[in-house]
């Protein structure tokens, strides 16, 4: 079976990017940095028109924990329903509740708003209390996949409990590992886990062209990472191999 690779793209270029070197799908998100929330409605217009491969939109309305209030799951709810209307192929999605345990309310809104969009459950799921208890959950849910670091800082320091994931999983969803991955320790990480579907942001620096900067703002820099289609290409070709 071939194994897909996801990339997570905090704007157009990345996500043309990411399709130029063979990603199978983008999660499209804003600040990728400060680990992701949703992007603008014009960024995943633009996205959608601009990327033939299946967009999946970040709905997260801030940084920080998964813990919503009522205002805030209206707000991921309306978001998806835009994401339905603009031709999105999945959003990715999660919340948790005081005590870590994922919060069926709050889930089951955003996916009834989805109205039969593809439903990952995001990294919420890694700050879950107990996350034997709350992969079932997920799958009762009807959700495709849940991306996971196997509840470590980075994917293949959590190789061994998404192995067990996989293992529990049996099948009933797709375990999708991310975070931290890159073409050094993607091949392990694929012997390691056993998995199918790996995510990865394969960003590279991009060295700002403007000629003109302003001498008082001397030290602030103008550069930024984006997606890099070679990157993305190393990863492609390692999960080709294998």
């Amino acid at each position: 079976m071939r194994k897909l690779l996801e990339i997570a793209a905090d704007g157009v270029r990345s996500a043309v990017a990411a399709e130029a070197g063979g990603g199978d799908r983008i999660e499209l998100c804003a600040g990728l940095g400060e680990g992701g929330t949703t992007p603008s409605h014009g960024v995943i217009a633009a996205t959608r028109d601009a990327v033939r491969i299946p967009v999946f939109v970040l709905i997260r309305p801030r940084n920080g924990d998964f813990l919503y209030d009522a205002r805030e799951v209206e707000a991921m709810c309306s978001d998806i329903r835009d994401c339905a209307a603009l031709g999105c192929e999945g959003v990715v999605i999660g919340a948790l509740d005081a005590d870590g345990r994922i919060d069926i309310d709050a889930c089951r809104a955003m996916i009834d708003a989805a109205k039969g969009m593809e439903i990952t459950f995001h990294r919420a799921f890694d700050a879950a209390a107990d996350r034997t208890h709350a992969l079932e959950q997920i799958i009762d849910l009807g959700c495709s996949r849940v991306l996971t670091s196997g509840g470590a800082r980075s994917a293949p320091e959590g190789a061994a409990a998404i192995a067990d994931n996989v293992r529990q999983a049996a099948g009933r969803i797709v375990i999708l590992s991310g975070a931290g991955i890159n073409a050094g320790n993607l091949g392990e990480l694929v012997t390691r886990t056993g998995g199918q579907e790996f995510h990865a942001s394969a960003r590279g620096i991009v060295h700002s062209p403007m000629r003109w900067r302003n001498p008082a703002l001397e030290g602030l820099s103008v550069d930024w990472q984006d997606t890099d289609a070679t990157r993305v290409r190393a990863l492609r070709e390692i999960l080709d191999l294998l």
